[in-house]
């Protein structure tokens, strides 16, 4: 079964974005530089790679992973520590020492700006310049994107999410909808469709807007409308660009015309957990449902009673040639600036997030979307077919990501608790609202430089 953070871990991830930036803001970079690295890959050594996953059957698969490294470098030995909070990999990238990693990966790419700014991850780009790779060429165009910052490449990415559309293929055929709606007024007329009201509730509901939600995130829909986030000058443009009121209008929209704030909380409220086989997609609560690739193996599991449709997630009308695009986010890798070992490390790195076959076997193992475009297209994956809508949405080059920050997370959390406070109506001018969300986003960064 795919399985990824639980929610409350990945909210939890805003907050720790801010506890970060503080933490690496002091980081010293006492190791080498990433084009001064001088140890020997080919002499025999030990590596300790940090990894976060910490299911059963994902650890095994890390494990498999490394294993196959060894066996390609039988004088590179790798030590691996699981289930690794980025609180305790920032801990250790600061303090550095024997028992410090000299390789480590996050679930967090929010984390990235600060990553890089700071120092505690090495810039990339030599070793990749040196190994004759092409990061442009070898990754997807978001996943590239969401591991570097300001030129700095301290980051490569390990495997992928990306975010499409699920839906009640039974519930469809009942409401006479014949295909998954490919723009936003398609999706807005079949989520009305879909809504069967019942008391005060509701026996289907059409979509579930509200950002609070589970994966309704303000970067989640922003994400079809393919916003900029941020001007050359590094200033916040959500209070310029078109695109973010476009999101945040069809958003408040689809909550006004679904029933409501109050009444779609009150229903909420008394649906099953987003990890649990009760999520309301699972039992046919809600008709569709926003979400990862990993939501496919759950439903599955969770036995349904209807047939379940998957397709990319509805764009704006005036970008329909663009359907096919999503948000992309996913793990991410690196070598610890504190590191003696940086060309071993890099052997590790190199091979990991660039060997078409181990991407393509940890990918069928952990059940995340392979994260090089030659493993994309590798007839060795195995999935369900319908897998695939995932595979050619991380492939996509319109397909966007929300871009790395020098504090991290702070600048979505700050976006969302807009959206909160919009939906709800506690914020009812939304120009003024993006406005002052704006200038938050730059004091914020500002202070963090």
């Amino acid at each position: 079964m795919p399985t990824r953070i639980p929610s409350a871990v990945r909210k939890a991830a805003f907050a720790l974005a801010a506890s970060t930036a503080l933490l690496l803001s002091t980081t010293a970079c006492t190791g080498q530089s990433a084009g001064g690295a001088e140890d020997d890959a080919s002499k025999e050594t030990t590596l300790t790679f940090w990894h976060a996953w910490s299911a059963p059957g994902e650890v095994k698969a890390v494990q498999a992973l490394v294993a196959g490294f060894e066996k390609a470098h039988p004088n590179i030995h790798v030590t691996v520590v699981g289930n690794m909070t980025d609180d305790k990999i920032n801990q250790a990238l600061r303090a550095g020492g024997a028992k410090a990693p000299d390789v480590i990966s996050s679930f967090t790419t929010n984390n990235v700006g600060k990553f890089c700014s700071s120092g505690a991850l090495v810039d990339l780009n030599p070793f990749f310049e040196k190994a004759g790779v092409d990061p442009d060429a070898t990754f997807p165009k978001a996943m590239n994107e969401y591991t570097q910052f300001e030129g700095d490449r301290c980051a490569v990415p390990l495997l992928g999410d990306a975010y499409g559309l699920y839906y009640n293929k039974t519930a469809f055929e009942k409401a006479g909808i014949s295909s998954p709606p490919k723009t936003w007024s398609e999706f807005e007329a079949d989520a009305k469709k879909l809504t069967i009201p019942q008391g005060d509730g509701y026996k289907q509901l059409g979509f579930m807007p509200n950002y609070h939600g589970w994966e309704t995130t303000t970067e989640h829909y922003l994400g079809q409308f393919s916003p900029t986030y941020f001007d050359q000058a590094g200033k916040s443009t959500i209070a310029t660009d078109p695109a973010v009121p476009a999101a945040f209008t069809l958003q408040k929209k689809l909550v006004d015309e679904l029933g409501g704030f109050k009444k779609l909380e009150k229903y909420r409220s008394g649906l099953g957990d987003e990890w649990g086989p009760k999520h309301p997609f699972h039992t046919g609560q809600v008709a569709m449902q926003l979400d990862g690739e990993w939501r496919l193996g759950m439903a599955l599991d969770a036995k349904p009673d209807f047939e379940i449709g998957v397709a990319p997630l509805p764009v704006p009308d005036d970008q329909a040639d663009q359907y096919g695009k999503g948000y992309i986010t996913g793990t991410i890798a690196g070598i610890a600036a504190t590191s003696q070992k940086q060309n071993a490390a890099w052997e590790l790195v190199k091979y990991m997030t660039t060997d078409t076959d181990a991407v393509v076997a940890f990918s069928n193992a952990i059940h995340n979307v392979p994260s090089t475009l030659a493993a994309l297209k590798s007839p060795d994956l195995t999935y369900d077919p319908r897998f695939k809508t995932f595979l050619d949405i991380a492939a996509n080059p319109d397909s966007t990501t929300s871009p790395a920050s020098v504090n991290g997370g702070v600048y979505l959390t700050t976006i969302q608790q807009l959206g909160y406070d919009y939906e709800s109506g506690k914020v009812t001018d939304l120009t003024a609202g993006l406005k002052k969300a704006a200038a938050q986003i730059d004091t914020d960064i500002a202070q963090a430089k």
